[in-house]
């Protein structure tokens, strides 16, 4: 794993790469044996996957985000990372949706066992959004950063090489703002890029944050970074602070919602609520799993896996006897104090990184801003009600 600072001032060291460098830096990658996964257009979204050069990135590409939808629109420019986050994170390739654990067989007469090792892989991402940066430090506290590490995460996460991208072109469902995750990149990466694509030329300012990427850095067409193109690219990061497309209330989250269990906002919330779990999947920091145990028609092969799970599952808080949570109020109301309540609680941060995933890709648009603010207005009317003794 590498850690690294924050954007720089220009007099430290600084460069400018156009469209040429960010090629090569995609060649670097391959050559030194890495896998990279970037964005890319395909099936109507910008999705990773697997690069083999920086020509599959989504130049030209943007997106339209609001509750309930996403759609992709041309640019006039060319720029290749001005669009918000789609609806993968890299959670898909640290903490895979499926993993085998075992396998075991009796075709022989004899039972066999083979536990599955984690497969090594050494991954580049390319084009991570500040609040994915955050995601990927909260996942590395809650898989890595315990008693109880995950060997699979901890397996391809370790040697991962991240390339930052600062977001100059929000969505209408972010808010990283109010999470503190963004616009600008925080600590965690080995490179960062901030895209300038004006009238000028299409441009990258990019600055190392780890030994490893002051190296690849290093092995790129790269020419000093000139104050237009530093101030060009602060202005967009800047500016996009400012255009944010949602916000939480300003308020302390972790005890709102330790003071809002009983609202009836929670029953409204769950008359539209599917209980599909599409939230939990989007989410880059949502890590339940459950094990699944599959056999073949013979009976003589069998194996088990991991998979991700939902805590909108009814079965994900089965005991003995039946599920402890088997409304959908009760379940919606897990989910969203667990993300922005008691994550606290448990590590030390919010669970919640200000993507809008979850109010994209939500069926029903439910919107996680919408519903804290609902809940922090009902509260502020029971403080009313407390203080003069009368509704």
């Amino acid at each position: 794993m590498t850690t690294g600072g924050g954007t720089p001032d220009v007099s430290a060291e600084s460069w400018v790469i156009g469209t040429d460098g960010l090629a090569a830096l995609v060649d670097v990658l391959l050559t030194r044996g890495f896998t990279v996964v970037g964005p890319t257009v395909r099936d109507g979204a910008i999705v990773l996957d697997e690069l083999v050069s920086a020509g599959q990135l989504p130049y030209g590409w943007g997106v339209e985000l609001e509750a309930g939808s996403y759609r992709l629109r041309e640019r006039a420019d060319r720029a290749a990372f001005a669009n918000a986050a789609g609806p993968q994170s890299w959670k898909s390739y640290l903490h895979p949706a499926r993993v085998r654990q075992w396998r075991a067989d009796r075709a022989t007469g004899r039972p066999t066992f083979e536990t599955d090792e984690p497969a090594p892989h050494r991954f580049a991402f390319l084009g991570v959004r500040p609040c994915d940066l955050r995601a990927i430090a909260v996942q590395d506290r809650v898989m890595a950063g315990g008693r109880h590490r995950d060997p699979v995460y901890e397996g391809r996460r370790t040697g991962a090489f991240l390339i930052a991208v600062e977001c100059t072109e929000p969505g209408g469902t972010c808010f990283c703002v109010s999470m503190g995750t963004g616009p600008a990149a925080g600590p965690g990466h080995d490179l960062v890029l901030t895209e300038v694509a004006d009238a000028g030329d299409h441009r990258f300012w990019i600055r190392s944050g780890s030994p490893e990427g002051a190296e690849i850095l290093a092995e790129l067409p790269l020419r000093p970074a000139d104050p237009g193109t530093v101030d060009a690219a602060r202005q967009g990061v800047s500016t996009a602070a400012d255009r944010m497309g949602r916000s939480m209330p300003e308020v302390d989250l972790h005890r709102l919602m330790a003071g809002t269990l009983d609202a009836p906002r929670w029953n409204e919330v769950a008359e539209r609520c599917l209980t599909c779990g599409n939230c939990t999947m989007v989410c880059p920091t949502c890590f339940c799993t459950t094990t699944q145990d599959v056999t073949d028609l013979t009976g003589d092969h069998a194996e088990r896996w991991r998979v991700w799970d939902s805590c909108f599952d009814l079965d994900h808080s089965y005991l003995h006897g039946g599920p402890v949570r088997p409304s959908a109020p009760s379940r919606y109301r897990q989910w969203l104090t667990h993300k922005l309540g008691t994550w606290w609680d448990q590590f030390g941060s919010s669970g919640c990184v200000g993507c809008g995933r979850c109010i994209v890709w939500c069926p029903v648009a439910i919107d996680i801003t919408e519903e804290a603010a609902a809940l922090h207005d009902w509260a502020g009317r029971q403080d009313a009600d407390d203080g003069d003794g009368r509704p």
